[in-house]
This record gives C-alpha cells, structure tokens and sequence, in this order.
C-alpha cells in the first residue's frame, strides 16, 4: 500500500473538501483519506499509480500536484486499520439513521393529522417534508455497509421519492389557493416549533456523518432542508394571526415544496452513478 500527499492550492475550505470527496467517491483503490484545510494538503493511503488518483482531482480545477509518495510499512498498514474503521463507522451510521427514522416518522404523523385539522398548507406540506425524509433515512439504513453503489442507488431513489413529494405538496396548494382555506394559526406554530426542536435535534445527531458518504450526505441535506421549512411555518403562522389572511399558509407551503424539490434535485446530482 501506498501514501501520497497531494498539494491542493485552491482547496481552503469544507466545499472544496466536499467536492473531493465526490470526486474520489467509489475508488475502491482508496483505503484513506486525511484532509489538511489549513496547509492545503490532502493525504491517500491507497492501493496502485498515484498518478491515476491525481487523473480524478486535475478535472476540479484545484491544481492538485503530487507532493510525495511513499510505501507503506506492513506496521503503518496495520495500525490504518481500514476494515474495522468501516465497521465502527457503519454501525456508528446506522444508530444514528435508526434514531432518526423514529423521529422523522413520529413527526410525520402528528404534523399531517394537526395540518388536516388546522387547514394548513405549511404544516401539510411540512409534514410531506418529514415523510420524505423518513424514506430517506430508512434508504440509507439499507445502505450503510453495502457497496457504493448500493449507496448511490439508495440516494438516487430517495432523490426522486423527495421530487414526486415535492409535486404533491405544489397540488395541495393549488387545491386549497382555489377552494380556500381558514388555517389556524397558534396550532401551525405549536407544531412547527415542536418539528424544529426535533429537527435540530437531527441535525445535531448527523453532524458527525455530514461529510461522509453520498448516503449519509443526503440524510444531512434533507434535514437542513427541515429546519429552514420549520422556521417558515412558524413565521407563516405568525403572519396569519396579524394579517388575519391565508396568504401567508399558501406562500410558505408554496416555498417548503420549492425546498423539498431543490434537495431532491441536489441529491440527484450527488448521486449519479
């Protein structure tokens, strides 16, 4: 086995980080990654050429050299540890992903049922939010440990589940922009401030995992996705209660469906095979 550090100039921040991670996602040559923001330097204990992984990053435009390569001692090979650091952090994943399929599917029921009663589009659509949600954590459960493909294939299908979910929260706004609705207020911000504490709650569990993976990726993404369509409902539901008018229901409804169809459209690009 190998070790190669790279020299990447323009790599100065976690986006650039990210991108490389994709980038490298799936090379099975790859044992390791270390990543050193502050010197600019990425470091890969792999198997083969380096210069097949240099291949992978020159098309980012980082301007990524090889600055040493080196063999591995059998010693430093065994203290990497490859396989029992995959099956800590596959296990780590799937506890996390577990706690939040409760979450997200608890949340789900109890926003649907109080949005069907309070007549409101922002809980309804919210709640479509956490549905989606809850099959994408269920997806990525399903993935933790399998082959990146499987991992890909698990993000690409909740991708698409986020998109159709999407169109029916835009359906239910169109219906009730026609038929009208009278939605109570001081309900759409009792629950939504209950699903923002949830979801924050999430978040803090998959802080850990948020760069890892394209499974685990989606899973951070849906559920930043959740605390910024939180919030709305209960600035929506704050707007209702002065201005005395639905407007404010259907606009926030209308711009959660637009949110949830961005994520899945980011997940799909993502996770592309």
């Amino acid at each position: 086995m190998k070790q190669t550090v790279f020299d990447i100039p323009q790599m100065d921040c976690p986006s650039e980080e990210k991108i490389i991670r994709m980038a490298l996602d799936g090379n099975d040559a790859i044992k390791d990654l270390a990543f050193n923001l502050k010197s600019r330097q990425l470091t890969i204990s792999h198997e083969g050429d380096s210069t097949n992984l240099l291949r992978a990053l020159e098309p980012l435009g980082f301007g990524a050299k090889i600055s040493n390569s080196r063999d591995l001692s059998e010693m430093e090979e065994a203290l990497l540890g490859p396989a029992e650091v995959d099956s800590k952090t596959a296990a780590s994943e799937a506890t996390v992903l577990r706690q939040l399929l409760a979450i997200n599917g608890f949340m789900f029921i109890v926003e649907l049922s109080i949005g069907l009663y309070a007549q409101s589009t922002g809980l309804i659509a919210d709640s479509l939010d956490m549905f989606a949600d809850a099959a994408v954590y269920g997806l990525s459960l399903y993935a933790v440990g399998k082959t990146i493909q499987l991992k890909k294939k698990a993000a690409h299908l909740s991708g698409y589940l986020q998109i159709i979910l999407a169109v029916g929260a835009l359906v239910e706004v169109s219906r009730r922009l026609a038929f009208g609705s009278e939605p109570e207020e001081f309900l759409m911000m009792g629950v939504a401030s209950v699903a923002l504490i949830a979801n924050t709650f999430c978040l803090w569990l998959l802080s850990k995992h948020r760069d890892g993976e394209v499974h685990m990726k989606a899973s951070w993404i849906f559920s930043t996705n959740d605390v910024i369509a939180n919030a709305g409902v209960i600035i929506a539901g704050a707007l209702v209660w002065l201005l005395q008018s639905n407007w404010p229901d259907l606009i926030v409804g209308l711009i959660i469906a637009i949110i949830v169809l961005r994520g899945g459209l980011r997940i799909l690009a993502i996770s592309k095979p």
